[in-house]
């Protein structure tokens, strides 16, 4: 799918005329056991995805500004990159009105939904929230944060939204060694799993934890980082960046993941109604593999196919 949905990503870039998908290379730093690490490269082979493994001498040489003190070696991805997500969705919007699309913004209540079909003796669309009613064939539900929520008795705890602290720091005037041209995106899994990419259309120096924070409402929770989390990463920021010890923060950043228990997505019709489909659980991998997860969905809804038992909601069946 990681393939499938990086040729679909620069098809649609030749296509909208807009560059995504920005391939400065991915940097992983090893740790500990390597059992993640050493379980990607037959993976990475497998998909035909360029990497060299790296020891230590080796990233020192490359990236003097790194200090890869307590890191075993590294994968260097120098294909792989990151994409510009508010970009990114509006071109598929603008692309899908070009098409003959129509968007909408709303809020919708969940359907009622009867054996089968959605019932249409009772039911006649989904009302939206400016008064009108969206009539269909098929209904895809993917609802990200909030799909626990909007199907309580049927995904509800599967999908629990926890709030992913994400700052943004400044770099030294004048040192170019932290913009994109000289450093790729990186990944460390030292004590905790921290990650970035630096420049990302001049927004500062980017750290995150992938660490399953706290549960979060997204509707009501306030998108106002942790200043324990702060804290936390000014020291790694300094321990691993040197340079970047006293770094100005310049901005900050409430995410939200969506994940399952397994990791994996939630691609299923829903239990009770054949023609309404459910889509989830997949925070940020979702949305890069976006274009071929909904190649896949569209497929799935328009030939009336049964997904891959590996998204099935059945597979939480007795947890």
């Amino acid at each position: 799918m990681v393939v499938r949905a990086f040729t679909l990503w620069e098809e649609n870039e030749r296509k909208w005329r807009r560059q995504l998908l920005h391939r400065i290379g991915v940097l992983w730093m090893v740790h500990g056991d390597e059992a993640f690490e050493r379980a990607s490269l037959p993976e990475l082979r497998a998909a035909g995805i360029p990497f060299e493994e790296l020891s230590v001498a080796e990233l020192q040489k490359r990236w003097p500004q790194i200090n890869f003190e307590g890191v075993r070696w590294g994968i260097y991805e120098s294909s792989s990159g990151y994409l510009t997500a508010r970009v990114a969705c509006q071109s598929v919007v603008q692309g899908f009105m070009a098409e003959g699309g129509e968007y909408k913004m709303a809020t919708v209540s969940p359907p009622a939904i009867a054996k089968g079909k959605v019932d249409r003796g009772k039911f006649d669309g989904l009302t939206l929230s400016d008064g009108s009613k969206l009539v269909a064939d098929h209904y895809v539900f993917a609802c990200g944060p909030w799909m626990g929520k909007f199907f309580r008795e049927i995904i509800g705890e599967k999908i629990r939204p926890t709030k992913q602290d994400v700052f943004f720091f400044g770099t030294p005037a004048g040192d170019t060694r932290f913009e994109e041209t000289n450093f790729p995106v990186w990944a460390d899994h030292r004590e905790q799993f921290l990650y970035g990419i630096p420049g990302n259309q001049s927004r500062g120096f980017k750290v995150a934890d992938d660490t399953r924070g706290p549960v979060f409402d997204p509707t009501s929770g306030e998108r106002v980082v942790s200043v324990e989390k702060l804290r936390a990463v000014r020291e790694y920021l300094g321990f691993r960046f040197p340079a970047l010890k006293d770094a100005p923060l310049i901005e900050t950043r409430v995410c939200q993941y969506e994940d399952t228990p397994d990791g994996n997505f939630i691609i299923d019709r829903h239990p009770g109604a054949d023609n309404v489909w459910l889509i989830g659980g997949g925070s940020g991998h979702g949305f890069k593999h976006g274009p071929a997860l909904g190649e896949m969905v569209a497929g799935l809804v328009m030939d009336n196919k049964m997904p891959d038992p590996t998204f099935r909601l059945g597979r939480f069946a007795g947890k």
